[in-house]
């Protein structure tokens, strides 16, 4: 028999010991496996507006990218796929959570230009319409919020995020089928056809696209290229800022050079506001992040489970949400920018004695009139776009773009490629004056919400007005009636619009809706646009849901 030396067996003994955690770590890893649900991923997702765009963010984090990058790539392949919702032209709000754990809010909201015109506000529309015009463009802030975050939190080179984005706006798409559906709304039709868009979204003879056309941008994608290259400088104060500029003139507007040259983002701390065991981070005013927590605050305090599903159950708590919501509108004039307004501005929203009122303010068997409320009638709008990004890192970015709402206020920049916003729009309704430099009130509200055994849900939603209820509802399913997050994003919404009527988005239960308009009395209304759109994404121990709505038709993509 063969004997061996010490350090052999000592040799032996260890290459034994390695060999069993390996296949005790193989074991363990294959039991994770198991563990998570299908279609849910392990390191990293990207939830966009379209599968497209969910791709090429989730691209970017394998090829060693961080949430930042993946947000960034896939907000500019969005702004090609959905030109309708976002863009280079707009702004955004992002609420960003480190691998620390802090969570900071960046804010590039469009401010207000220093010639904006004089009695700006009297032109608000009075009903439901586009507000279309150069008079409406805010300074825009895109890609100084994308630089300054790339700064702090890219990996990869930022001429990189822009890649497939300026590939697929100059080789063009098959026209998106969501995209297809927007503009064969005949009134988006009108509004195309007699606008500067038309250069795009038309035909030589002046017939919109449609299904099975091809989708092209060769103006953006130089833009985009000159862009990556060189900066968000070109913008703010080169070539392509003077080219906009002139555009914007030519259209009658009052932007000028100095104007993109003063933008900053603001940066600060999210608001925290404790939900059960959970905390929830908003972004704080002008977002409407303080709105969304008040909703959900009010709507613990009804102790709701998925038993409250069952029977009359059900009417009643959804009684107790419209009540909710009725409220939230009668504060909507609360939400403004701190800079220009009262410093509290909103923080009773958020107030443990402010929202006890509130809830015993609420009637278990009616509803009451907009005085009870404090409601002022006002416009409601449609629009934006959501992205939810975490990457292998833990760093969870919260996106949410816009140039408000559709197609901005059509005014489109035959130099650049860029479609301008109509941001100033938001003002209307919800303030008596403008100031420039001032940042419009907004519903947008991306939010990250921790549960106290570390799980983590990026959340956020788009459909201008109908983004609180989304979110506070998708929120509210999964997290107390017991939904996983595709169903409780995927359920059907109601819709409580700026004179308090209740709108039901198609396919909510009938039986609800009997009961909510007969025995509480609520007045239905008659909103059609249910443009409503929430993605998000969710890690609990080591599996990573994510969901993009398919009322957009979107899907998530991760690895």
């Amino acid at each position: 028999m063969a004997k061996y030396k010490p350090w052999m067996l000592c040799c032996f003994i260890l290459i034994g010991f390695i060999c069993i955690v390996a296949i005790v770590c193989l074991c363990f890893t294959s039991f994770l496996d198991r563990r998570c649900p299908s279609g849910s991923y392990k390191r990293a997702a990207v939830s966009a507006d379209s599968q497209i765009c969910s791709e090429i963010g989730r691209n970017m984090l394998q090829q060693g990218g961080s949430a930042v990058d993946g947000a960034i790539a896939a907000l500019l392949c969005t702004s090609v796929v959905n030109p309708q919702s976002m863009g280079i032209g707009g702004g955004s709000i992002i609420t960003l959570r480190n691998k620390t754990g802090h969570v900071k809010v960046y804010n590039f909201r469009e401010t207000v230009p220093q010639s904006v015109k004089p009695n700006l506000l009297k032109e608000c529309p009075t009903t439901f319409k586009l507000s279309t015009g150069s008079q409406w463009i805010g300074i825009p802030g895109e890609l100084r919020g994308y630089e300054k975050i790339h700064e702090q939190y890219g990996k990869l080179p930022w001429a990189k995020l822009f890649e497939p984005t300026i590939k697929l706006a100059r080789d063009g798409i098959p026209l998106p089928v969501f995209l297809g559906k927007v503009l064969a709304i005949p009134f988006v039709k009108r509004f195309i056809q007699g606008s500067s868009l038309c250069e795009i979204l038309c035909h030589k003879n002046k017939t919109v696209l449609s299904t099975g056309d091809i989708l092209k941008f060769p103006k953006l994608a130089e833009t985009m290229e000159t862009i990556a290259n060189h900066g968000a400088k070109e913008f703010y104060t080169g070539k392509i800022g003077h080219d906009l500029i002139q555009d914007i003139e030519a259209a009658g507007g009052k932007l000028t050079m100095e104007d993109l040259k003063s933008f900053r983002v603001q940066v600060e701390d999210a608001w925290t506001v404790p939900l059960g065991d959970a905390k929830l981070y908003v972004p704080p005013p002008p977002a409407g992040g303080a709105l969304l927590a008040f909703i959900l605050k009010v709507m613990e305090g009804f102790s709701l489970t998925s038993n409250s599903l069952v029977g009359d159950k059900k009417i009643q708590m959804y009684h107790h949400f419209i009540e909710a919501l009725k409220f939230a509108n009668g504060q909507r004039k609360c939400i403004c920018d701190p800079k220009f307004n009262n410093t509290k501005c909103a923080h009773h929203l958020i107030d443990p004695t402010f929202i006890d009122r509130i809830g015993k303010m609420i009637s278990s068997n009616r509803t009451h009139s907009n005085s009870y409320y404090n409601v002022t009638p006002s416009s409601d709008h449609t629009g934006t776009t959501h992205v939810s990004v975490l990457d292998e890192d833990g760093l969870a970015v919260s996106a949410t773009s816009t140039i408000n709402q559709i197609f901005g206020g059509l005014v489109y920049s035959r130099r650049t490629g860029i479609i301008l916003n109509n941001e100033l729009a938001d003002f209307c309704g919800r303030a008596d004056t403008l100031r420039p430099g001032e940042r419009p009130p907004s519903s947008m509200a991306p939010a990250i919400l921790e549960s106290k055994s570390g799980g983590i849900l990026v959340i956020g939603g788009s459909g201008g007005s109908l983004i609180t209820t989304a979110m506070a509802l998708s929120i509210i399913n999964h997290q107390w009636l017991g939904m996983n997050l595709k169903d409780a994003i995927g359920a059907h919404i109601v819709f409580v619009d700026s004179e308090n009527n209740v709108n039901f988005e198609t396919g909510f239960d009938k039986s609800v809706i009997k009961g909510l308009t007969t025995r509480f009395e609520h007045k239905p209304g008659n909103w059609s646009f249910f443009l409503n759109v929430v993605n998000a994404v969710e890690k609990q121990d080591s599996c990573i849901a994510a969901v993009s709505d398919s009322r957009k038709m979107g899907m998530s993509a991760g690895y």
